[in-house]
């Protein structure tokens, strides 16, 4: 009695409260046991690969989709039995669905309308979140008028003016351009912030998550794997999936050497021993291991130089050299670690000796920068 007294009251305090949640369609899993509460104001990104189940969880929350099991909580109410447009939900989709014989303030004024505002409050109200969105001045352009970005804003303001308890966003911006898409991804951060809406995310863009977001949540499979701020589950990831879906990341196979406390040494697949930190689920000794290392920890340099600080030096050879602007991303061969390549980051591609395809390297890191996962 005291846990499911506990349970509804977290479901009460919080803006969204899943609990339990799956989905079924006939014998496909699309979401299995999902549970998790969401404060007010904050701003969630749920992430993950095609076919995570992460579209369909954020359906079920909208209402769009019943679940087939468990029950979810708006603003304490449990919401299964109500309709979408019973729900004070703004939504923006991949496909923005504004009006094309409307202007911009016409798409931002037809909730008010659908909702019986008072019309002569509604001028007023549609210029104040065009300023919002920074289309001050634009609200007579016809759609076909404005670029992508400014139809973008206009479909922010058409989802916010109404003064939703929660704003849902289905990649919105998976169809913009990658320098339009970053700067779009600060402006919902600065809109969700200077509003405070709570605001549930869906994207399969790892950066996306990682810079609007308060907190992420990670699918695969149908299921939660990780729930965390952005930061934590960047540098603590709770499996090797998350690890893997996040950022870019080096594996190396091996069995548990020696376990002591959270310290572990990895019996790498030619025999090099490998010091790590346990991470995620639990480790035996013996067992099946994978040593995770994000491309920036490791250090690069000539192979007849320096590293000797760090705990760990391999050698290897540079078998390809891609230049991004702000960084270079190096392959380097690593015969003692199998056979895959490693990625790492020279963040520093001025300053730093620049490496060709085919030079002998040395790389290296230290041992609380691999996390050792189960396999």
């Amino acid at each position: 009695m005291a846990i499911a007294a506990a349970e509804h009251r977290r479901a009460s305090e919080a803006a969204v409260s899943v609990r339990d949640v799956g989905m079924r369609f006939g014998k496909v899993h699309a979401v299995r046991n999902a549970s998790f509460d969401l404060p007010q104001g904050k701003f969630l990104t749920i992430l993950g690969p095609s076919g995570s189940g992460k579209t369909t969880l954020l359906r079920m929350i909208a209402g769009f989709d019943a679940p087939t099991s468990g029950e979810i909580f708006i603003g304490g109410q449990p919401v299964n039995a109500v309709p979408p447009h019973r729900r004070a939900i703004g939504m923006v989709f991949q496909k923005l669905a504004l009006f094309p014989h409307m202007t911009a303030a016409e798409n931002v004024a037809f909730p008010l309308k659908m909702r019986r505002s008072d019309a002569r409050r509604i001028p007023d109200t549609v210029e104040r979140y065009l300023d919002l969105v920074r289309l001050g001045g634009y609200g007579g352009r016809r759609i076909h008028e404005l670029s992508g970005g400014q139809q973008q804003r206009v479909a922010i303001a058409r989802a916010l003016v109404f003064e939703p308890d929660l704003l849902l966003l289905d990649e919105p911006l998976a169809a913009l351009d990658r320098k339009l898409r970053e700067e779009m991804q600060l402006e919902f951060r600065r809109i969700q912030k200077e509003l405070g809406v709570t605001t549930i995310n869906v994207t399969h863009d790892q950066r996306e998550a990682l810079v609007v977001s308060d907190e992420v949540i990670v699918m695969d499979g149908g299921v939660i794997q990780q729930k965390a701020a952005p930061v934590s589950a960047y540098r603590t990831p709770a499996n090797a999936f998350v690890a893997n879906f996040i950022g870019v990341t080096n594996f190396i196979e091996g069995h548990v050497k020696t376990l002591a406390g959270p310290s572990v040494t990895l019996d790498a697949s030619r025999g090099l021993a490998l010091p790590g930190i346990a991470a995620g689920e639990k480790l035996r000794q013996g067992g099946r291991a994978l040593g995770a290392l994000r491309a920036e920890q490791i250090r690069i340099a000539p192979a007849a130089t320096g590293l000797d600080r760090l705990d760990v030096t391999v050698d290897g050879s540079v078998t390809d050299a891609i230049f991004e602007g702000e960084r270079i991303v190096y392959e380097v061969a690593v015969p003692a670690l199998g056979d895959m390549p490693f990625r790492v980051f020279d963040h520093d591609p001025v300053g730093h000796q620049q490496f060709t395809s085919g030079e002998a390297v040395r790389l290296g890191w230290n041992a609380r920068d691999m996390h050792v996962f189960n396999t």
